[in-house]
């Protein structure tokens, strides 16, 4: 079976530098994995040339079925639909309540049965500890609420596959240590989650995969190295 995430010798650019060379990652089904490396080091743009906002230009690249080599835009609202995407910021719609949201997302990939929609909705709300909050707009939740929904938005469509930029960059420990046990869960049903993050803490509670960006490359590692590195 194929790998809902394999790259193989990939140069990754942003506009037209080159910021990361020959990279090569293979993510199983289930499997957690983390991206580290100082700012600057190319986790965001390889995470956004998985996505399609930063076109692949020489290598190859699959994840979640779809080829990222030579992929059109006109395709990318599709790959969009078959992957869960966790932003920092959280980019939620902060006119609309949790519901809302929620509905709005689903309408924009093709949903059409309300029934259906709210079902959906309640399912994933219930995922992620939100079932009382479905009429609350985002400024009414905490941090980790947002966050919280934001997973609950990257649910909707059953991805395989689920991206996360630094998902736990602006919450405190306590908080982040429950959004990670979320991520964790949603791993463990099968769900490939690939993470950039600066919480190493994180990495040393929670475990999983971990690869290292840092002179144009990217290398595994081991937890031992890690662990060593932070020693």
């Amino acid at each position: 079976m194929e790998n809902p995430i394999s790259i193989t010798k990939a140069i990754i650019h942003q506009g037209t530098t080159a910021v990361l060379q020959d990279v090569n990652l293979q993510v199983s089904e289930g499997e957690f994995v983390y991206l580290i490396g100082r700012t600057g080091s190319g986790k965001s743009s390889l995470l956004k040339t998985l996505y399609g906002e930063l076109p692949l230009q020489e290598g190859e690249a699959n994840i979640a079925g779809y080829n990222l080599k030579g992929l059109l835009k006109k395709d990318v609202p599709f790959l969009r639909r078959k992957l869960g995407i966790v932003f920092q910021d959280f980019q939620l719609l902060t006119d609309r309540n949790v519901l809302e949201n929620l509905m709005f997302v689903l309408r924009a990939t093709g949903w059409t049965n309300k029934h259906e929609m709210l079902d959906r909705c309640k399912a994933v709300l219930e995922k992620v500890g939100l079932q009382t909050k479905d009429y609350k707009i985002p400024a009414e939740l905490s941090g980790g609420e947002q966050q919280r929904l934001v997973i609950a938005r990257a649910l909707l469509n059953e991805p395989k596959v689920m991206l996360a930029d630094e998902p736990t960059g602006n919450l405190d420990p306590e908080v982040s240590d429950e959004i990670m046990a979320l991520l964790k869960s949603i791993a463990r049903e099968g769900t490939a989650i690939l993470m950039a993050t600066h919480d190493y803490r994180l990495i040393q509670k929670f475990g999983g995969s971990i690869y290292k960006l840092e002179n144009r490359s990217l290398r595994a590692i081991e937890a031992y190295e890690f662990n060593q590195s932070l020693s």
